[in-house]
């Protein structure tokens, strides 16, 4: 599990519907979903949370996406089976992972210290800590 900290900067809400932004060290990152914890509230500390199966990997990316959520990061490790490969990622002095098919990660000619950028849907992005309750 993917886990960044950040704190809250602001919350849009339209009847059970959310969207909360965060800011972290190196990012900006944005979360969708119904349900709110009650002790969440602009300024708050959090820990977000991101399975590594749900961050995509883009390198030389060029054009319009619809993710809001895009971070900068470098490849640190690739772990290579023979379906899946596991990439070790640095954003800052943050570490995180992502879980890609082989078939993608040789197509992509990623390697360790390629620049790449992170992208991960609003909708997967969860709170998994409030920090200053």
């Amino acid at each position: 599990m993917n886990k960044l900290p950040a704190y809250v900067s602001r919350i849009e809400q339209e009847q059970n519907l959310h969207i909360v932004h965060f800011e972290g060290e190196h990012y900006s990152l944005k979360m969708m979903g119904l349900e709110l914890p009650q002790n969440v509230h602009v300024g708050s500390n959090v820990i977000l949370g991101v399975k590594p199966s749900h961050v995509a990997i883009a390198k030389n990316l060029s054009g319009e996406l619809s993710y809001s959520n895009q971070i900068h990061a470098s490849i640190h490790r690739i772990e290579e089976g023979s379906l899946l490969c596991s990439i070790e990622l640095h954003v800052g002095s943050l570490s995180m992972q992502s879980f890609i098919t082989m078939a993608s990660c040789k197509r992509m000619h990623l390697c360790v210290g390629d620049e790449v950028v992170l992208l991960m849907k609003a909708s997967e992005l969860f709170i998994t800590e409030v920090a200053d309750v």
